[in-house]
């Protein structure tokens, strides 16, 4: 199937994963991670290593080629604590996909070409095979804003939207760039945007009380929707687009 669609595509399982299969209508999600390690095959050899606890379904070589650690039926170890509207936990309703990148701590560089040419490729895949909805193919980090920022802002989701593989608003960024920064909003419209960000699927915004993991919150909105300023301040700018997503 994948070499039909020009992938390259390599098995090498990893034994982290549980038991039993999953009925395929139960896969709703992909969820999109980074590796954040400065080499990759120190990367695919944690995702291998029982002792790690950590898996992927997929694997996404700098090169582009693509490495299938676990069958997409089985349930794979890369989400954690989670969640995203009702649903909880979702390693169980989710398709995981590692992509080679050092991450933020490790000087996060660009996704090559060759990268962004297979994540189209696989999740067109993953899409018709699995009716996944292009709202439900999110980033780490929009599932767990306190703990991840993977993929990171440098991840192509206006590019995926445009392909109908993500979702993105519909907003001039030109036009709507004069609304941030200084623009920073009053506490009704604070209030408005933490509204926004829960009907559009962040789970746990009521739990986002304190100033600290309120920037949480707005770091991970921003990483995926204004991805040219990340700064965690919510401006009037990043209501428009919260309400625009709506």
């Amino acid at each position: 199937m994948y070499q039909k669609i020009g992938l390259k595509m390599a098995t090498s399982y990893s034994p982290n994963f549980n038991l039993p299969k999953r009925v395929k209508n139960k896969i709703k999600f992909i969820i999109i991670h980074y590796t954040g390690m400065k080499k990759e095959s120190t990367a695919i050899k944690r995702l291998q290593d029982p002792k790690s606890k950590v898996s992927a379904h997929y694997l996404i070589k700098r090169n582009g080629e693509i490495i299938n650690l676990v069958p997409d039926l089985f349930e794979a170890w890369h989400a954690g604590v989670s969640s995203w509207k009702h649903f909880k936990s979702l390693n169980k309703n989710s398709i995981g996909i590692e992509i080679t990148n050092p991450g933020h701590k490790h000087g996060y560089k660009k996704f090559s070409k060759k990268q962004i040419f297979s994540i189209q490729k696989l999740l067109n895949v993953l899409v018709k095979k699995y009716k996944i909805k292009k709202r439900y193919i999110l980033g780490h980090s929009d599932i767990a804003p306190g703990r991840k920022k993977d993929p990171g802002e440098k991840f192509p989701w206006e590019m995926l939207a445009k392909n109908k593989l993500s979702f993105w608003h519909n907003l001039n960024q030109k036009k709507i760039k004069k609304f941030r920064e200084k623009n920073l909003i009053n506490k009704v419209d604070e209030s408005l945007f933490l509204k926004n960000l829960y009907k559009i699927g962040y789970n746990n915004v009521k739990k986002f009380k304190s100033h600290k993991n309120i920037k949480f919150l707005t770091l991970a909105f921003q990483r995926r929707f204004r991805q040219s300023l990340v700064n965690g301040k919510i401006d009037k700018e990043c209501l428009l687009i919260s309400r625009n997503l709506l």
